[in-house]
């Protein structure tokens, strides 16, 4: 099979570097509700990072009151957090001049999701963590899976809560680390009702609303999928980065092989239907070809547009013949299922060469 590097994935490898050259580093300390560690697991870590010689500051922790995290803060340099007056009330929020000002190595900003006070320089917090990156400074911080914006809806709908402070995924997307932090939900609610996460008033009300065992169990799923399916990516670029053959056992990922034939639609939703089950994403693949027609390039355009609409990564590309082209685009993205339609009848060339299915899996 045909192993050539892929010119778009050099160009991204090349990217990736340039950036991580001039940029700083983002480290994301990802849970699934508020009390399960994860200011305290991001504090742990400066801690380390400070022995080890690397000048770090805190440029904002919400300790919520919890004394073991406030603890944390001892030995560490806090920057002062800027203040500021709106309709007659005293805020303080993260101080993203004097941060950058001070360019340490490495500084700490809590709450990704947070929305800034009017008169701010950024509507978002996040959007603080990308000018401290774009400045070279390395950023930890945190973030609860309800917050990705991908997942608002779902989050509705096990909850019954809409989040109104979300982040775009293509954030969590540049982060060079991603570290889940999980602890079971009643050893979470047992933290709860000690007034370990909330005062009483607020965890009472924490037990009877969000903090519903369900609702913990569930987001804690999503959490566990969300950190799984970065996991999957990492592998899946360590394998392009070492021009390694693939597939690897890494997670079902899933390929429909899209053309000009009416059965194109009923395989997209198939595709969409199995990816649903298996909770994997699915990629709609187009190889065209100098031998359609304008109205068969016209259902093609019709059937991707479809797999966009349910979810699908949507790929075209070029090239004499499909079979290699799809062979080699399984193995360089790591695909474990292909979902292909069967022949009702085969005629002698199947009987011949297999079908294409067969074919594609001959050259992988």
């Amino acid at each position: 099979m045909n192993q050539r590097p892929d010119p778009d994935e050099l160009l991204a490898q090349l990217t990736v570097s340039q950036l991580h050259e001039t940029h700083g580093s983002l480290k994301i300390y990802l849970g699934y509700a508020a009390g399960v560690g994860k200011t305290f697991a991001m504090l742990s870590a400066a801690h380390q990072q400070a022995a080890n010689g690397v000048d770090v500051v805190v440029g904002l922790v919400e300790t919520h009151g919890r004394e073991e995290t406030e603890a944390l803060l001892e030995g560490l340099e806090v920057l002062p957090r800027a203040r500021s007056e709106y309709r007659g009330v005293q805020l303080e929020e993260f101080n993203l001049d004097l941060a950058l000002a001070r360019s340490p190595q490495l500084i700490l900003v809590d709450e990704l999701a947070h929305t800034n006070q009017p008169g701010s320089r950024h509507p978002k917090r996040y959007q603080d963590v990308m000018e401290l990156l774009e400045a070279g400074i390395d950023v930890y911080t945190t973030i609860n899976v309800q917050h990705l914006e991908s997942l608002h809806d779902i989050v509705k709908q096990i909850t019954g809560v809409t989040v109104r402070e979300t982040v775009p995924d293509h954030v969590l997307e540049q982060a060079s680390q991603l570290v889940l932090v999980d602890i079971p939900p009643p050893e979470l609610i047992d933290r709860l009702e000690q007034g370990k996460v909330y005062v009483p008033a607020q965890a009472e009300r924490a037990v009877s609303n969000f903090f519903r065992p369900g609702n913990l169990s569930a987001l804690r799923e999503l959490g566990l999928r969300e950190a799984a399916r970065r996991v999957d990516e990492d592998v899946r670029t360590y394998m392009r980065h070492r021009s390694i053959p693939g597939p690897w056992p890494a997670g079902e990922r899933l390929l429909v092989c899209v053309g000009p034939s009416p059965l194109s639609q009923r395989l997209v939703r198939a595709a969409k239907r199995l990816a649903d089950v298996h909770d994997a994403p699915w990629v709609a693949l187009h190889v065209a070809t100098d031998h359609l027609s304008p109205a068969e390039r016209e259902r093609v355009t019709r059937h991707l547009e479809l797999a966009a609409r349910l979810g699908a990564e949507v790929t075209t590309l070029t090239g004499p013949s499909m079979v290699p082209e799809v062979a080699d685009f399984v193995s360089r993205e790591n695909i474990t299922k292909i979902v292909a339609g069967k022949p009702l009848r085969r005629g002698w060339r199947e009987v011949l060469r297999g079908t294409l299915v067969d074919r594609i899996m001959q050259q992988t």
